[in-house]
């Protein structure tokens, strides 16, 4: 019993614990289609093998690339508001050009899908560990950070990916994108119960003020 006591759960803020839930059900839906992505280029598309290659790149470039500059000016602004905004409309972008991966018929429009979803998580990542790491709990930063790690990632990584497979050979591999899509708009929808604990955007000048005081 005193083991138990000892290792029982902290309590966590409801901004991490929306964000985990929702990151849950977002990594469920894409771990459905990881799995048997390449087998979808090849045999569904009669694609090349290289081109889940290069649409592996085409997407790490992109959001590599413009997730720098997106995350430097979300941190010029003071507030949450813009976060917010940017995280929900990258989602809005990475939906879409899931849903549509239904209709893909060449490699070209692999390339492209797989372009604005790079240009949709550069908009979504960095505002999406921003805010995170703002509400985090104090001295509980290691905990709530292996908790994400354990149950967004390794949950659902492992639910989806256990589920691709059987879903793959009884409903086939072109509707799990339609599944895929579905769960990022709930993981989508689940986000907006974090307006309330979103900080506004303050004028530059007063911004100062919201910085933590150094020890002296």
């Amino acid at each position: 019993m005193r083991l138990f006591q000892k290792f029982k759960m902290p309590p966590v803020s409801q901004v991490v614990l929306i964000i985990i839930f929702a990151e849950f059900i977002i990594t469920t839906g894409s771990a459905l289609v990881s799995p048997v992505f390449a087998l979808f280029v090849v045999q569904n598309i009669g694609a090349p093998v290289t081109t889940v290659g290069f649409a592996i790149a085409i997407y790490w470039i992109t959001k590599s690339i413009l997730q720098l500059p997106i995350a430097r000016y979300l941190d010029k602004n003071y507030g949450e508001i813009d976060d917010f905004f940017s995280m929900l409309g990258g989602f809005v972008l990475v939906i879409v050009s899931v849903f549509l991966y239904y209709f893909v018929t060449a490699a070209w429009q692999i390339y492209l899908l797989q372009f604005f979803i790079g240009i949709g998580d550069a908009f979504i990542i960095p505002p999406f560990l921003a805010i995170f790491t703002r509400h985090i709990d104090r001295n509980q930063e290691a905990f709530e950070w292996a908790l994400r790690s354990s149950f967004s990632a390794g949950g659902g990584f492992a639910l989806g990916g256990a589920l691709s497979g059987i879903l793959a050979v009884t409903i086939g591999i072109r509707p799990l994108f339609i599944i895929n899509g579905t769960l990022l708009l709930i993981g989508a929808i689940i986000l907006f119960f974090l307006r309330p604990y979103i900080k506004p955007k303050v004028p530059k000048e007063i911004s100062a003020f919201y910085k933590p005081v150094a020890k002296k």
